[in-house]
């Protein structure tokens, strides 16, 4: 048993020791600790009345431990995952019996301007193109629309997500919007005092005009502000660091095409198509942007390219589409362009995507032992080798 001085020195030890603990808990939006972020006001270390715990033949002291936790703003969307992560820092302590408590409020105005000045100060810009960048940025392209771009990418970012990598996806389809249907996405992002967060789902951190204009509404824009709404994206959302960004850009060669290759001039394009040649034609121009603006074509993906029927492959829309693709734009370009992948048509993509769930995960979030899950996994460790 502890004296009372000797107990008081411990509760000031475990008070240092429970903050350097709260340092490595992650704001799951923000990407930085809660105590960088100024989130932890204080941590107050009280003896327990109910004396020491006997644990293995040794008297462990008992400490109520409350932390007084400042969020963002109030009703955070993501405050029981803070709540469990910091509650998780406290009871695992080993030194001690700590039974964590915590008193939660907002910050203040002033403080949350403070807080995201200083956020906005060291992004200042575009943050996919500033030196030192890690984010491999692929932009999912296509000649055409009904070929499936939409659908292989977001199945891709999954694919990312569920492989470990921290991703990221903007809808650059502004007029098409379609990946918060695919991702069950019916929120809006949260905005801190004009710095939007990205909305989660299926462990991808996702932004779309679809999140603001309702799907039921038109978007008629073009040109320069077609072009803002890209840097907004990039700009005006906090996306910390992530290792993937996927980007599903609108079919064709338009603006936004144009838009993406001049603001993310890093971006690496992957072309999707199907076999038929109405459709491969017109994929080698979306390709051919990149002798527009200086974007590397990654390869081709060629999207229903068969469908099993009771262990036969019928070829549909006909074969050959996406080597087409891909050989034709090696020869326009002057330097390899591979097939990446040939995914087969399955009814799964179309059931998951309307029911909120890319096709490629099971209903814990994990890759689905699947065919179409496994041919999705080798394309993305194609693209990131």
């Amino acid at each position: 048993m502890l004296a009372d001085n000797d107990m008081e020195a411990f509760a000031r030890r475990i008070k240092g020791d429970v903050f350097a603990r709260l340092s490595r808990v992650i704001d799951p939006e923000l990407g930085r600790s809660v105590t960088d972020l100024g989130m932890v006001t204080d941590i107050l270390v009280e003896a327990s009345p109910d004396g020491p715990d006997r644990i293995g033949g040794a008297d462990r002291p008992v400490f109520d431990v409350t932390v007084y936790v400042e969020l963002t703003i109030e009703g955070c969307p993501l405050t029981r995952t803070i709540a469990e992560r910091i509650d998780a820092a406290v009871s695992s302590y080993s030194k001690a019996i700590l039974r964590p408590h915590q008193e939660v409020s907002s910050m203040s105005r002033d403080k949350l301007t403070a807080l995201v000045d200083q956020l906005k100060a060291e992004r200042r810009a575009n943050p996919f193109t500033k030196a030192g960048s890690r984010t491999r940025i692929f932009a999912i392209a296509s000649g055409k629309g009904g070929v499936g771009k939409s659908s292989v990418a977001a199945n891709l970012a999954a694919t990312f997500a569920a492989l470990g990598y921290d991703t990221a996806a903007i809808d650059a389809d502004i007029y098409g919007f379609s990946l918060p249907g695919l991702f069950g996405v019916d929120s809006r992002p949260t905005n801190l005092n004009g710095m939007l967060m990205p909305v989660t789902a299926w462990g991808v951190k996702l932004i779309s005009i679809g999140m603001f204009a309702g799907s039921e509404r038109a978007i008629l824009w073009r040109g320069p502000r077609l072009q803002r709404s890209l840097e907004q994206f990039l700009t005006d959302v906090w996306w910390g660091e992530p290792d993937v960004l996927v980007l599903d850009l609108a079919p064709g060669t338009g603006d936004m095409a144009i838009s993406v290759a001049q603001a993310l001039p890093n971006a690496e394009l992957v072309v999707v198509t199907t076999p038929q040649p109405s459709a491969s034609d017109v994929a080698v121009r979306s390709g051919l942007v990149a002798l527009q603006v200086p974007m590397r074509v990654r390869g081709v993906v060629e999207n229903m390219s068969w469908y099993d029927h009771r262990g036969e492959r019928l070829h549909i829309f006909g074969e050959g589409g996406g080597r087409r693709v891909a050989d034709q734009l090696s020869r326009d370009l002057d330097r390899p362009v591979p097939l990446l992948a040939q995914l087969p048509l399955d009814t799964a993509l179309r059931e998951a995507g309307e029911g909120g769930r890319p096709a490629v995960l099971d209903a814990e979030g994990g890759l689905a032992d699947t065919p179409m899950a496994a041919a999705f996994e080798g394309l993305a460790r194609n693209l990131m080798a």
